[in-house]
């Protein structure tokens, strides 16, 4: 799959998944839920202040056309809500609405009826850029503040099964930093040179990763030439890994601001995938999320 045309395509041929939505009292979320539903993408459950659910589709004309509502007007309790109708098996995964992204996960994570899987929980951004030949994956801008080198194992291969189920087999995995040559006093240089040997020696499996590359090699091969790096992800990277979260979080909204990237983010790493976007991302955005999550149930 090589556009987000081709994730919505392939999200309405597959069985229909239930999305449950934790807070759902909030405009863009319902209208993209209701999209959503229209194309036949996904069937929904809304947990929240079901007055403000129905005064929004009024205002905006919307119809809940086989979309239950759960009504609960505390935001901690729609996401214990929301996280309990998965772990039943009532619905098959969770969108964060109008609350807290810490209140969502406290619940996922909860022992007594989480969805804790894996150690390492971390959000990936999926972008289409105009100027990039492909869709690129950034991770990880959302979750992980200062990622320890076992971390960065974890968050590589979250977005590994992301890739996989979107049909790259073995995706290029760049490992950025400031600079494309190994420097004792860079923490990050190390842990890319790290990470890249880990790869060929099979200890991080289903991908190619090279790094340290800074972000011009990672995405244009001329300047990878420029430089004289000779590497298969130099210039053709699917994954971006970044060293933290600042990086990660301005080179996302750099590419939504600047470049006008189409997007869609999702957190992996727990028994089914979260739905998380900024509350700034436009409807089609989250249209984008809900089919990717979808397609990774």
């Amino acid at each position: 799959m090589r556009s987000f045309e081709d994730i919505m395509v392939k999200a309405q041929q597959g069985d229909k998944k239930t999305l449950v939505v934790a807070a759902a009292h909030d405009e863009v979320v319902i209208k993209a839920i209701v999209e959503s539903v229209k194309l036949n993408v996904i069937n929904a459950i809304l947990v929240g202040n079901e007055e403000k659910i129905l005064e929004i589709c009024k205002k905006e004309n919307l119809e809940l056309n086989n979309i239950e509502i759960i009504n609960e007007k505390d935001n901690v309790e729609c996401a214990k809500m929301a996280v309990k109708l998965v772990s039943s098996g009532k619905a098959d995964f969770i969108m964060k609405g109008m609350l807290n992204t810490s209140d969502i996960l406290r619940q996922v994570l909860n022992k007594e009826y989480g969805l804790r899987k894996e150690k390492v929980l971390s959000h990936t951004m999926l972008y289409s850029v105009s100027t990039y030949h492909k869709l690129l994956f950034l991770t990880d801008g959302g979750m992980i503040l200062n990622p320890t080198l076992e971390e960065k194992i974890s968050i590589i291969n979250n977005a590994v099964f992301l890739a996989n189920k979107l049909g790259i087999e073995k995706p290029k995995v760049a490992v950025l930093a400031a600079v494309e040559n190994v420097n004792v006093a860079m923490e990050n240089t190390l842990d890319a040179a790290s990470l890249t040997v880990m790869c060929k020696r099979n200890q991080i499996k289903n991908c190619i990763i090279d790094g340290p590359l800074a972000l011009d090699n990672a995405i244009s091969i001329e300047a990878a030439k420029h430089k004289g790096i000779t590497s298969e992800v130099a210039g053709d990277a699917d994954i971006l890994l970044v060293p933290n979260i600042e990086v990660g979080n301005a080179l996302g909204k750099a590419l939504s601001y600047f470049a006008k990237a189409e997007n869609a983010g999702v957190i992996m790493g727990a028994k089914c995938p979260i739905v998380l976007v900024s509350r700034a991302d436009s409807e089609k955005s989250k249209i984008y999320s809900i089919a990717l999550g979808s397609l990774l149930c």
